[in-house]
């Protein structure tokens, strides 16, 4: 007779944490009980030298090991050794409690494919997360990662959640820290898939040692990836700021000063504005080639208007507009040049303005062009 199918895995990272695992193993064991349901336990060792191993494998678990050392790194391994078409995760130091994995599993058959718990919503008891992480580094990670990705998620970092086996394969998951938690959430939600959340209390881990999260570096790294992931934000908008500023300026004064406001504007604001622009633009490509690089995770969406511009967009046409722009600011220095000659080299105050806009045009169109072949680069390799 064969055995029957995995419903459900619970996977576990470990690194030290002899004391409290067979506390959740007992729990997770006594869930999929009361489910009626069959399930398995991975442990995803991650270095233990307190026994963890040798208790795990004693209680009934299958222990992973993973040698590369890391939260992301150790789930990534136990992730991949998973049977079950649902997979729950959650710490192996019983601050979540595993007796509600059937609360996330629930939420899993009424058809979403990622599943979040949330310590605000389900409580957070005395002891349980230093109030730095309470009410300044949660709150405030959690609020970035909703306005840059649009995503309705109150809690981006509880540690126990649930998703499905072909979940898992479409967020296509890599980063080996602490952000792995951040990762997953926005990977979710740009690869289309329906994400909730379920109320989830936190309790103080029953480890009897200091925890293996450094607030400051893995508040960084959380911070890192959501950031360099969202080059919109990083890149497009102030690109367009800067840009939009910088035409205006060189608009304004390529004939010569002016007065705007009752106040004297000259050519200091002009080199600021020639700055803005080429700034502006360098920045702007930044960001289109930032999103071709990572089309394969967040694809572009058509309709965007970076998504009109690499559809009408070749090598060749990139070459032309670049070509057209160094032309046009070379021939305009040109003709200010043979000027400058036939006055037999003198004074040119008049032309100083114009100038500089040509010189800029042109040092824009040269960026344009060699872009180009960068942008083209990126679109092939994708």
């Amino acid at each position: 007779m064969l055995p029957p199918e995995i419903a459900v895995s619970a996977v576990m990272p470990c690194l030290n944490e002899a004391r409290t695992l067979p506390l959740c193993i007992a729990k997770i064991k006594q869930a999929f009980t009361e489910l009626g349901i069959p399930g398995e336990i991975v442990v995803a060792d991650n270095g233990s030298t307190d026994g963890s191993r040798e208790i795990a494998a004693g209680l009934g678990a299958r222990v992973v090991l993973e040698r590369r050392q890391g939260y992301g790194s150790a789930l990534l391994a136990g992730i991949s050794q998973c049977k079950g078409q649902t997979i729950v995760m959650a710490d192996a130091d019983d601050s979540y409690d595993w007796a509600t994995l059937g609360d996330f599993v629930r939420k899993i058959d009424e058809g979403y494919d990622l599943v979040m718990g949330n310590r605000f919503l389900g409580g957070i008891e005395p002891g349980a997360m230093p109030h730095l992480h309470r009410y300044l580094g949660n709150p405030v990670l959690s609020a970035i990662a909703r306005c840059l990705y649009k995503i309705p998620i109150g809690d981006f970092h509880c540690g126990m959640r649930a998703f499905t086996r072909s979940a898992a394969d479409r967020m296509l998951l890599r980063t080996p820290g602490m952000e792995f938690a951040t990762e997953m959430v926005i990977n979710a939600a740009q690869a289309g898939l329906r994400i909730a959340e379920t109320p989830t209390r936190l309790y103080p881990d029953k480890r009897g040692r200091p925890p293996h999260l450094r607030s400051f570096r893995d508040g960084w790294r959380h911070l890192r990836f959501m950031i360099t992931y969202a080059p919109d934000a990083l890149y497009l908008v102030p690109s367009l700021f800067m840009l939009g500023v910088g035409f205006v300026g060189m608009a304004l004064l390529s004939s010569g000063p002016t007065d705007i406001a009752g106040f004297h504007v000259g050519i200091h604001f002009l080199a600021l504005s020639s700055l803005l622009t080429l700034l502006g633009a360098n920045v702007a490509g930044f960001g289109i080639l930032a999103k071709a690089l990572n089309a394969s995770r967040c694809a572009i969406s058509p309709q965007s208007a970076v998504g009109r511009l690499l559809r009408i967009f070749t090598l060749e046409r990139g070459l032309l507009a670049g070509l057209t722009l160094a032309a046009g600011g070379l021939a305009v220095n040109g003709a200010i040049l043979a000027q400058w000659l036939a006055r037999e080299r003198g004074d040119m105050p008049e032309t100083v303005h114009l100038a500089f806009v040509a010189a800029t045009v042109l040092v824009l169109g040269i960026n344009l062009a060699f872009g180009s072949f960068l942008l083209y680069m990126a679109q092939e390799h994708e």
